[in-house]
């Protein structure tokens, strides 16, 4: 099984380890490309403020972000897993799940995609940043479409066999796009509020209360050792581990399954 997730925004402040080792990232493949885009991103972040915080999206009161962003190659780093502070990861609790039994599987089975990094496992140690998938970046232009040029080809070969759990928003899907046969063992997360009962019964998404959900779900696949090849028997697993889910089918062919989970109240 593979879990996909996006990161937080919310990071740890600093790490205590060397600095980053590039070529010893997962996919050290795309090292150069991660090169690349680290240096065109402290290179930005070197120049005039006002250009550098539109580009990234923040505001002058994330000043910081800058400041951190013009020395990543030389910055402490620290595990993936203890960078990422949103919601999703107090759900998750990816440190304390590489401390137990599920250690192995967690490490084998958690991809984290990144703007700056492409994609991370828990146990990479990297340096805290700034940079969403969603930025174009001057001197790379769109991530999720620079990322997707680089990464595609590994992730489908590294996905070969195995049932993908994509808990990653939209911005982080254009990264990746699992097709063909990955597509049909792949199975998308979505959360749905449900009010009211019977007939008049409504459902919306919801996004914010999304990424907890999505949170515990991995938790749970990874601390109870979850292990199925189907998006049928994905969503079997998640009811007896107590989850409201209703799977849906591909909404045309080489797409991904939807499991809703149902949030009611």
């Amino acid at each position: 099984m593979l879990i996909l997730l996006p990161p937080s925004e919310g990071k740890a402040a600093t790490g205590d380890g060397p600095p980053v080792d590039l070529g010893t990232l997962t996919l050290p493949e795309v090292a150069q490309a991660r090169e690349e885009v680290t240096a065109h991103l402290e290179e930005l972040c070197r120049g005039p403020q006002e250009p550098a915080r539109e580009v990234l999206g923040i505001s002058a009161a994330q000043g910081e972000a800058l400041r951190r962003n013009r020395n990543l190659s030389d910055a402490p780093t620290l595990r993936a897993a203890d960078l990422y502070t949103g919601v999703l990861y107090d759900r998750m609790a990816l440190p304390d799940l590489l401390d137990s039994a599920a250690a192995e599987r967690t490490a084998a089975s958690v991809l984290i995609f990144s703007g700056l990094w492409g994609v991370v496992a828990p146990g990479d140690r990297v340096p805290p940043y700034r940079l969403s998938m969603g930025v174009k970046l001057p001197g790379i232009g769109p991530l999720g479409a620079y990322w997707r040029a680089q990464l595609s080809d590994l992730l489908d070969k590294r996905a070969e066999g195995e049932l993908v759990v994509d808990c990653r928003s939209s911005t982080y899907a254009a990264a990746w796009r699992p097709g063909g046969e990955t597509a049909r063992r792949t199975v998308a997360v979505r959360v749905l509020r449900e009010t009211g009962t019977g007939d008049t019964a409504n459902r919306t998404v919801v996004s914010h209360m999304a990424k907890a959900v999505r949170g515990s779900v991995a938790h749970s696949l990874l601390a109870e050792g979850v292990n199925v090849q189907t998006p049928a028997e994905f969503a079997e697993a998640l009811g007896d581990l107590g989850y409201p889910v209703e799977l849906g089918e591909p909404a045309r062919r080489n797409h991904p399954w939807t499991l809703d989970v149902i949030e009611r109240g």
